[in-house]
C-alpha cells in the first residue's frame, strides 16, 4: 500500500499540521470525484492470493527482508520504502495478525487495517484483533471546506478520512492530528 498524501497542504512551519489550502494533486476531491471513508487507527495489512502480509517500511539503512514485496519506489526525501512482508504463524510477533485473519469470514484480496487490544493502544476499542477492509465504512458529511472538515473530525471519534477516487486508485487522507485534534478517548483518559 502506497503512502498517500494529505487533502490539504502541510503547514511549512509545522509539517504535522495542515493549512487552508488544497493540496493541488488532490483537487479531484472537490470536483465530486471522491468517496469519503473512515480511516481506522491500527496497522496496515494486505491479503495477497489468500495469504496475510504486514507492512514493513524499509527506511534508509534498514535491510529489506528476503521475499518482501515493494508497494512503491523509495521516497527520495524521507527514505521511506514500504513493503509487504508475509506473516509467519511460527512467529509470536505475527499472532495478532493471524487472530484478525482467522476471524475473517471472507478472505478477499485487498488491504485492511488490523485493529485490536494490542495494536496502537487500541483507540478503536476492539475487543479482539480484527481486520477491517479499507474503504468499507463510507462517511457522509455536510461540507468539504477546511472548517467543515475540521468540525466533522472534532465531533466524531475517528482517526480521520480517506478519500477514494471514484474511477481510479487515487487516494488522499485527512486526520484529526492534521488539525491538532486528539481522539476523544485520549482526551478523556489523558
Amino acid at each position: 500500500m502506497k503512502k498517500i498524501s494529505t487533502l490539504f497542504a502541510k503547514d511549512p512551519n509545522d509539517l504535522g499540521r495542515v493549512i487552508d489550502k488544497i493540496n493541488i494533486e488532490n483537487k479531484w476531491v472537490f470536483e465530486g470525484e471522491a468517496i469519503a471513508t473512515r480511516k481506522f487507527d491500527g496497522t496496515s495489512v494486505a491479503i495477497i492470493e489468500g495469504e496475510i502480509f504486514k507492512r514493513f517500511d524499509a527506511k534508509k539503512g534498514r535491510t529489506i527482508p528476503l521475499g518482501a514485496i515493494p508497494c512503491q519506489e523509495a521516497d527520495p526525501i524521507s527514505g521511506h520504502h514500504p513493503h509487504w512482508l508475509k506473516c509467519d504463524r511460527s512467529k509470536s510477533e505475527d499472532k495478532h495478525f493471524f487472530e484478525g485473519f482467522d476471524g475473517l469470514e471472507n478472505k478477499v484480496d485487498g488491504t485492511y487495517e488490523l485493529c485490536g487490544p494490542k495494536v496502537q493502544g487500541n483507540p478503536e476499542n476492539f475487543e479482539k484483533h480484527t481486520l477491517v477492509k479499507h474503504g468499507s465504512e463510507i462517511l457522509d458529511f455536510v461540507s468539504l471546506d477546511f472548517e467543515g472538515l475540521e468540525i466533522f473530525l472534532s465531533e466524531n471519534d475517528i482517526e480521520g478520512i480517506v478519500f477514494h477516487h471514484i474511477s481510479d486508485e487515487r487516494m488522499c487522507k485527512l486526520r484529526k492530528s492534521d488539525f491538532g485534534i486528539k481522539r476523544m478517548e485520549v482526551m478523556l483518559n489523558g
